[in-house]
Protein backbone atom coordinates (compact mmCIF):
# COMPACT_ATOMS: atom_id res chain seq x y z
CA UNK A 1 0.00 0.00 0.00
CA UNK A 2 3.23 2.79 0.98
CA UNK A 3 4.45 1.67 -2.79
CA UNK A 4 1.08 2.60 -4.22
CA UNK A 5 0.79 5.40 -2.00
CA UNK A 6 4.18 6.94 -3.23
CA UNK A 7 3.76 5.85 -6.73
CA UNK A 8 0.15 7.95 -6.71
CA UNK A 9 2.41 10.91 -4.66
CA UNK A 10 5.38 10.91 -7.92
CA UNK A 11 2.72 10.73 -10.52
CA UNK A 12 1.10 13.52 -9.18
CA UNK A 13 4.27 15.30 -8.84
CA UNK A 14 5.03 14.84 -12.54
CA UNK A 15 1.73 15.99 -13.64
CA UNK A 16 2.15 19.10 -11.61
CA UNK A 17 5.57 20.07 -13.70
CA UNK A 18 3.80 19.26 -17.03
CA UNK A 19 1.49 21.42 -16.28
CA UNK A 20 3.84 23.94 -15.34
CA UNK A 21 5.96 23.40 -18.30
CA UNK A 22 3.29 23.43 -20.74
CA UNK A 23 1.14 26.74 -19.18
CA UNK A 24 2.81 29.72 -21.29
CA UNK A 25 1.24 27.58 -24.46
CA UNK A 26 -1.12 25.33 -22.76
CA UNK A 27 -4.14 27.96 -24.12
CA UNK A 28 -7.36 26.01 -24.17
CA UNK A 29 -7.73 25.15 -27.77
CA UNK A 30 -11.34 26.27 -29.87
CA UNK A 31 -12.65 24.57 -32.85
CA UNK A 32 -13.39 26.98 -36.02
CA UNK A 33 -14.58 26.65 -39.62
CA UNK A 34 -12.57 28.60 -41.82
CA UNK A 35 -14.33 31.46 -44.25
CA UNK A 36 -11.39 33.30 -46.11
CA UNK A 37 -7.98 34.03 -46.37
CA UNK A 38 -6.64 37.26 -46.15
CA UNK A 39 -2.85 37.09 -46.71
CA UNK A 40 -0.41 34.84 -45.56
CA UNK A 41 -0.78 35.05 -42.02
CA UNK A 42 -4.41 36.37 -41.51
CA UNK A 43 -7.55 34.74 -41.82
CA UNK A 44 -11.65 34.69 -40.94
CA UNK A 45 -13.19 31.69 -39.52
CA UNK A 46 -16.52 30.89 -37.80
CA UNK A 47 -16.20 29.76 -34.00
CA UNK A 48 -19.60 29.38 -31.89
CA UNK A 49 -21.58 31.15 -34.46
CA UNK A 50 -19.54 34.24 -34.85
CA UNK A 51 -17.26 35.76 -37.35
CA UNK A 52 -13.70 35.89 -36.16
CA UNK A 53 -10.67 37.48 -37.52
CA UNK A 54 -6.82 35.73 -37.20
CA UNK A 55 -3.73 37.18 -36.97
CA UNK A 56 -1.85 34.04 -36.99
CA UNK A 57 0.36 34.32 -33.72
CA UNK A 58 4.70 34.31 -34.46
CA UNK A 59 4.84 34.51 -37.52
CA UNK A 60 5.02 37.74 -39.97
CA UNK A 61 4.52 36.98 -43.73
CA UNK A 62 4.81 39.24 -46.89
CA UNK A 63 2.33 42.06 -47.22
CA UNK A 64 0.12 41.73 -50.30
CA UNK A 65 2.09 44.90 -52.18
CA UNK A 66 5.29 43.07 -51.67
CA UNK A 67 5.09 41.42 -55.60
CA UNK A 68 5.51 38.07 -55.91
CA UNK A 69 6.19 37.00 -52.10
CA UNK A 70 2.93 38.50 -50.89
CA UNK A 71 0.61 36.49 -53.47
CA UNK A 72 2.86 33.05 -52.90
CA UNK A 73 3.19 33.75 -49.46
CA UNK A 74 -1.30 33.76 -49.50
CA UNK A 75 -1.55 31.23 -51.65
CA UNK A 76 0.48 28.51 -49.39
CA UNK A 77 -2.01 29.37 -46.76
CA UNK A 78 -5.13 28.24 -48.84
CA UNK A 79 -3.66 25.31 -49.33
CA UNK A 80 -2.76 24.79 -46.12
CA UNK A 81 -6.51 25.74 -44.74
CA UNK A 82 -8.65 25.41 -46.98
CA UNK A 83 -12.13 27.11 -47.17
CA UNK A 84 -14.36 25.27 -44.99
CA UNK A 85 -11.75 23.37 -43.26
CA UNK A 86 -12.14 23.07 -39.16
CA UNK A 87 -9.42 24.16 -37.51
CA UNK A 88 -8.45 24.36 -33.50
CA UNK A 89 -7.56 28.04 -32.64
CA UNK A 90 -4.38 28.50 -29.86
CA UNK A 91 -5.50 31.85 -28.76
CA UNK A 92 -2.79 33.78 -27.15
CA UNK A 93 -3.93 37.82 -27.24
CA UNK A 94 -5.77 40.84 -29.32
CA UNK A 95 -3.97 43.09 -31.80
CA UNK A 96 -5.18 46.96 -31.93
CA UNK A 97 -7.64 46.09 -34.66
CA UNK A 98 -9.40 43.48 -32.40
CA UNK A 99 -7.93 39.98 -34.18
CA UNK A 100 -7.33 37.03 -32.16
CA UNK A 101 -3.48 36.17 -32.58
CA UNK A 102 -3.95 32.67 -32.15
CA UNK A 103 -1.74 29.60 -33.22
CA UNK A 104 -3.94 27.55 -35.83
CA UNK A 105 -3.88 23.77 -36.07
CA UNK A 106 -5.23 22.28 -38.95
CA UNK A 107 -4.76 18.60 -40.12
CA UNK A 108 -1.27 18.95 -41.37
CA UNK A 109 -0.26 20.12 -37.91
CA UNK A 110 0.74 23.88 -36.76
CA UNK A 111 -0.50 26.58 -39.60
CA UNK A 112 2.06 28.67 -38.47
CA UNK A 113 5.06 26.72 -37.83
CA UNK A 114 4.27 25.28 -41.26
CA UNK A 115 4.12 28.60 -43.34
CA UNK A 116 7.91 29.37 -41.78
CA UNK A 117 9.30 26.05 -42.56
CA UNK A 118 7.94 26.46 -46.70
CA UNK A 119 9.95 29.74 -46.57
CA UNK A 120 6.26 31.62 -46.84
CA UNK A 121 6.71 33.59 -43.61
CA UNK A 122 9.60 34.63 -41.23
CA UNK A 123 9.50 34.48 -37.63
CA UNK A 124 8.25 37.53 -36.34
CA UNK A 125 10.75 37.40 -33.23
CA UNK A 126 9.24 40.09 -31.40
CA UNK A 127 6.12 38.46 -30.63
CA UNK A 128 7.75 34.90 -30.03
CA UNK A 129 7.39 34.56 -26.54
CA UNK A 130 4.24 32.42 -26.57
CA UNK A 131 5.39 29.75 -29.41
CA UNK A 132 7.85 27.08 -29.38
CA UNK A 133 11.40 28.83 -30.02
CA UNK A 134 13.23 26.52 -31.26
CA UNK A 135 10.55 24.60 -33.16
CA UNK A 136 10.23 28.09 -35.33
CA UNK A 137 14.13 28.86 -34.91
CA UNK A 138 14.79 25.56 -36.55
CA UNK A 139 12.12 25.67 -39.38
CA UNK A 140 13.34 28.62 -40.40
CA UNK A 141 17.15 28.19 -40.77
CA UNK A 142 15.96 25.26 -42.89
CA UNK A 143 14.05 27.19 -45.03
CA UNK A 144 16.99 29.78 -45.36
CA UNK A 145 19.13 27.16 -46.38
CA UNK A 146 17.22 25.49 -48.78
CA UNK A 147 16.49 29.31 -50.63
CA UNK A 148 12.68 28.35 -50.35
CA UNK A 149 9.86 31.29 -50.58
CA UNK A 150 10.98 34.30 -49.23
CA UNK A 151 14.60 33.15 -48.81
CA UNK A 152 14.93 33.19 -52.62
CA UNK A 153 17.28 36.51 -52.93
CA UNK A 154 20.63 36.04 -50.43
CA UNK A 155 19.73 37.41 -46.69
CA UNK A 156 16.50 37.45 -47.35
CA UNK A 157 13.85 39.70 -49.16
CA UNK A 158 12.71 43.20 -47.75
CA UNK A 159 11.09 42.10 -43.90
CA UNK A 160 7.55 43.00 -44.18
CA UNK A 161 7.91 44.92 -40.93
CA UNK A 162 10.67 47.17 -42.48
CA UNK A 163 7.95 47.22 -45.58
CA UNK A 164 4.71 48.77 -43.42
CA UNK A 165 7.67 51.33 -41.88
CA UNK A 166 8.61 52.48 -45.29
CA UNK A 167 11.37 50.58 -45.51
CA UNK A 168 10.96 48.76 -48.95
CA UNK A 169 14.65 49.53 -49.87
CA UNK A 170 16.45 47.22 -47.75
CA UNK A 171 16.61 44.18 -45.82
CA UNK A 172 17.37 43.40 -42.25
CA UNK A 173 20.62 41.82 -44.06
CA UNK A 174 22.06 43.30 -46.88
CA UNK A 175 20.50 45.83 -49.64
CA UNK A 176 17.47 44.83 -51.61
CA UNK A 177 18.84 44.65 -55.59
CA UNK A 178 17.71 47.74 -57.21
CA UNK A 179 14.95 45.76 -59.90
CA UNK A 180 13.47 44.80 -56.73
CA UNK A 181 13.43 48.35 -54.74
CA UNK A 182 12.33 50.07 -58.46
CA UNK A 183 9.18 47.05 -58.33
CA UNK A 184 8.09 47.85 -54.82
CA UNK A 185 8.38 52.11 -55.62
CA UNK A 186 6.33 51.30 -58.70
CA UNK A 187 3.46 49.23 -56.27
CA UNK A 188 3.19 52.72 -53.66
CA UNK A 189 -0.15 53.88 -53.62
CA UNK A 190 1.25 57.14 -53.55
CA UNK A 191 3.08 56.94 -56.72
CA UNK A 192 0.43 54.87 -58.41
CA UNK A 193 -1.48 57.77 -58.68
CA UNK A 194 -1.22 61.55 -59.79
CA UNK A 195 -0.13 64.12 -56.75
CA UNK A 196 -0.67 60.91 -54.43
CA UNK A 197 -4.09 61.42 -54.36
CA UNK A 198 -6.14 58.22 -52.90
CA UNK A 199 -8.72 56.90 -54.60
CA UNK A 200 -12.26 55.80 -52.09
CA UNK A 201 -13.87 52.39 -51.68
CA UNK A 202 -17.05 54.31 -52.71
CA UNK A 203 -15.43 55.96 -55.74
CA UNK A 204 -14.05 52.78 -56.67
CA UNK A 205 -17.66 51.39 -56.61
CA UNK A 206 -16.30 47.41 -57.09
CA UNK A 207 -15.79 44.97 -54.81
CA UNK A 208 -13.59 42.99 -57.09
CA UNK A 209 -11.88 45.84 -58.07
CA UNK A 210 -10.69 47.07 -55.06
CA UNK A 211 -9.28 43.51 -54.18
CA UNK A 212 -7.23 43.92 -57.32
CA UNK A 213 -5.92 47.58 -56.43
CA UNK A 214 -5.06 46.29 -52.84
CA UNK A 215 -2.83 43.48 -54.45
CA UNK A 216 -1.40 45.89 -56.83
CA UNK A 217 -0.12 48.01 -53.55
CA UNK A 218 -2.70 50.62 -52.56
CA UNK A 219 -2.69 48.94 -48.93
CA UNK A 220 -4.88 52.10 -47.45
CA UNK A 221 -7.98 50.39 -48.98
CA UNK A 222 -7.52 47.82 -46.30
CA UNK A 223 -8.66 50.28 -42.96
CA UNK A 224 -8.29 47.12 -40.63
CA UNK A 225 -5.27 45.58 -41.70
CA UNK A 226 -7.20 42.07 -42.42
CA UNK A 227 -6.25 41.43 -45.92
CA UNK A 228 -9.10 42.76 -47.71
CA UNK A 229 -10.03 46.12 -49.22
CA UNK A 230 -13.24 47.57 -48.65
CA UNK A 231 -15.31 45.85 -46.96
CA UNK A 232 -18.59 47.71 -47.49
CA UNK A 233 -18.27 47.43 -50.97
CA UNK A 234 -19.61 43.67 -50.16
Amino acid sequence: MTVMRKASKLLLVLAGLSLAVLAPFGQAATAATVLSIGDGDSISVLERGQKLKVRLACIDAPETAQSPYGMASRNQLKSLLPLGSTVSLRVQAVDRYGRSVAEVIGNKGTINLAMVHSGQAFVYHQYLGRCVRRAYLAAERQAQTQRLGVWAVPGGMTRPWDFRHGGAGRRSAGMVPAAATSSALVRSPQAAQPGGAKTSCKQIGSYARAQELLRQGHSYLDRNGDGVACESLR
